[in-house]
């Protein structure tokens, strides 16, 4: 049975971040969920943390034994919904088209659903339905963003960081973190006017841009820079705080936390002349562009419904997989005794007629087998029934 539990839609940031899993602890994870799930995937972002797992165990035990594994506390269940089998299989199809995301149809959650698949895969913790779901579903996110053409209409958490910070009048930005969102943020900073960009990274080499007004710095470097920007979008990985208020000048300025768990210090939130924005005021600002979106993506529910189907239809087939083997496996038999009896004989008569004489025995094999069923079914009053199923079979090369 297929299932996802995640956190419910309201919960609120603090709540979140404690049931979050940064991505370079998945593989812990799911090595203990394994032993809980046939297949399982973890799927956390800013907005959800989600467990898609295959597993013939009930819901009630299956709940009960990932929050076990990942170390949640009971008190949280109140917290979570649970999915089975057709709303399952249709949620992960919205997620990833962007329609269960806070900020509507926005930008990352395709390639962080595309990251999730890739470490299940490496950790074999998928393999059978649940690798063909999120492989079906990612090609569903791929066709729907190209159709749609989303990205002709902008809307995530970094866009509107940008956008906000420009409107309180930020001339001076520095973007903390260089991954999905990071380098996104950036991208927006440098597609409009700014004086000032600095780019706050672990490892300095893996920002490459030519622009005089861009400055990367080491990440331990970011307090003595803070005095010379307007803004500061923080969106890192890291476990903890990295924005503390005892290190930020006493001047105005805009900082958006994009992260979870939160980057900044929650004592920043009552500094003077400071507005700080989480993941949540964010994505509660309204955007022009996310009207446009909502009736772009509403009018492409076809695409979702496209490969829904194409999957039920990939698990019906799979049911018959046993008997399909079973008759490639006759056919091989078959094959493999006319060619044993060519080598044997090719060398004592003509090859020609030989060959002749064994492709004629196999199709006779066959058709004298299809005509006795069908006296068969004749009998039984199933004629016209089998007979059709024969002609689809045999006449297919006419």
């Amino acid at each position: 049975m297929l299932g996802v539990i995640g956190l419910k839609s309201n919960v609120k940031l603090e709540i979140r971040e404690k049931l979050s899993i940064i991505p370079k602890h998945y593989g812990r994870a799911l090595e203990g969920l394994m032993e809980v799930c046939e297949e399982v995937l973890i799927l956390s972002t800013c907005n959800r943390t989600e467990i898609y797992y295959n597993s013939t165990k009930s819901y009630e035990e299956v709940i009960f034994k990932i929050f076990e594994k990942l170390n949640w506390h009971e008190d949280y269940f109140k917290y979570i919904f649970h999915y089975e089998e057709e709303n399952a299989i249709n949620h992960i199809m919205q997620v990833v088209c962007g329609f269960d995301s806070l900020i509507l149809g926005e930008d990352q959650i395709l390639a962080q659903v595309k990251e999730s698949y890739k470490i299940a895969l490496e950790h074999k913790s998928i393999k059978k339905d649940l690798q063909k779901l999120f492989q079906m579903a990612i090609t569903c996110g791929k066709e729907f963003r190209c159709k749609t053409e989303l990205y002709k209409v902008p809307v995530s958490s970094a866009s509107i960081s940008v956008s906000q910070a420009r409107r309180d009048g930020a001339k001076s930005f520095m973007v903390l973190g260089y991954g999905e969102v990071g380098s996104l943020a950036c991208k927006y900073i440098m597609s409009g006017s700014f004086e000032k960009l600095y780019i706050a990274v672990r490892n300095t080499s893996v920002v490459n841009i030519d622009d005089s007004r861009v400055k990367v710095i080491s990440f331990n470097e970011r307090a003595d820079y803070y005095k010379y920007v307007d803004s500061i979008i923080s969106c890192t990985s890291a476990p903890h705080t990295v924005v503390y208020s005892s290190e930020l000048p006493l001047k105005s300025l805009s900082i958006y936390d994009l992260a979870v768990p939160r980057d900044v210090d929650e004592e920043v939130n009552y500094m003077e002349n400071i507005k700080l924005y989480d993941i949540d005021k964010i994505s509660f600002m309204n955007d022009e562009n996310c009207k446009r979106r909502e009736e772009i993506m509403k009018s492409n529910m076809d695409i979702i419904h496209k490969y829904k189907q194409e999957f039920y239809e990939w698990r019906s087939i799979k049911e018959v997989s046993g008997d399909i083997l079973k008759l490639k496996s006759q056919g091989e038999k078959v094959y493999k005794s006319r060619l044993e009896t060519f080598i044997n004989k090719k060398d004592t008569k003509d090859s020609e007629k030989l060959a002749e004489v064994l492709l004629k025995s196999t199709s006779d094999a066959y058709i004298n087998r299809a005509i006795e069923v069908l006296k068969e079914e004749k009998l039984k009053g199933r004629y016209e029934e089998c007979l059709k199923l024969i002609e689809r079979i045999f006449y297919q090369t006419e």
